[in-house]
């Protein structure tokens, strides 16, 4: 008898399991066919892959290797399928992105739905990651490009500038500062501070601190996030002040005010860097293009 990739789901789940009972409902199938299907299966490979026991089920040394290799099978069964559903949709090539959440404020999702109109063959794929484990990601080829807010950049990695925009101040809404022209040091003193974690990106912390002693402020952080909404959400709450990027402006969080900076060197920039390899056509020049 052939082995059937209907023997390998049924082993892998079992092999889950450890469990006859549990494993059939995962299934949605009684226990019986279960039984009968591995039995199917040791009797097809010549070898058995489950002790069975009063205490229980647990693999045998064969079971295990041959888990590894079921899990495999299944694996390139699965990008096979979904490949094929892919071509029948006119579906040619994929792109996988990574980007940090901001992004979503920044243009990224006008300039991605334009290139699906030109290129509606493309499928993007994209995944919301912080700047350090993006560029991870594409040494390890598991995306393609990605959006980061660092310009240290390996060098086997291509990249450009895609924004540079100023920081602004954020506030409660009911922050005494709100009522006055410009910023003084000495309404913000004492104030707790909201913060880009370090872990998430060392250098925008690290920028963002600098542009504070620029401005004569010695924040107090007390408060890191990863996220830039998080930043925005707990000043909202009263927790604190933040530098912020000005695309937060366009976050829609209510229960805050944004107050322009004096012009100061240090900006938000945000690089767009990819893999050494052949991106869709037109993508980049979307991209990079205002839309």
């Amino acid at each position: 008898m052939a082995v059937e990739l209907r023997h390998l789901r049924y082993f892998v789940v079992l092999a889950d399991e450890l469990h006859f009972g549990r494993a059939a409902k995962r299934l949605n199938i009684s226990q019986p066919p279960l039984t009968v299907n591995i039995k199917q299966l040791e009797a097809s490979l010549g070898v058995m892959l489950f002790e069975r026991s009063s205490r229980g089920v647990k693999l045998t040394p064969a079971g295990e290797a041959f888990r590894k290799s079921a899990l495999q099978v299944l694996a390139q069964v699965s990008v096979a399928s979904s490949q094929a559903r892919e071509v029948a949709a006119g579906v040619t090539s994929r792109v996988r992105i990574g980007f940090v959440g901001s992004m979503l404020f920044r243009g990224l999702p006008e300039r991605l739905a334009r290139f699906q109109r030109l290129s509606p063959q493309v499928q993007v794929e994209l995944t919301e990651i912080n700047s350090a484990q993006q560029l991870d990601a594409l040494l390890k080829g598991a995306i393609d490009l990605g959006f980061v807010h660092t310009d240290r950049i390996a060098g086997e990695l291509h990249h450009a500038l895609y924004m540079s925009e100023p920081f602004v101040l954020c506030l409660p809404e009911g922050h005494k500062a709100n009522a006055v022209e410009g910023i003084s040091p000495d309404l913000l003193k004492g104030m707790p501070f909201v913060l880009f974690s370090r872990g998430a990106s060392p250098d925008y912390y690290e920028r963002v601190i600098t542009l504070c002693a620029s401005l004569g402020w010695n924040p107090l952080v007390r408060h890191e996030v990863r996220h830039w909404l998080s930043v925005v959400a707990l000043v909202r709450q009263g927790m604190g002040a933040a530098l912020v990027p000005r695309a937060l402006i366009d976050s829609g969080v209510t229960g805050v005010v944004f107050k322009a900076l004096p012009d100061a060197p240090i900006r938000s920039d945000v690089y767009m860097v990819w893999r050494d390899k052949e991106l869709p056509e037109g993508l980049l020049e979307c991209l990079l293009v205002q839309v």
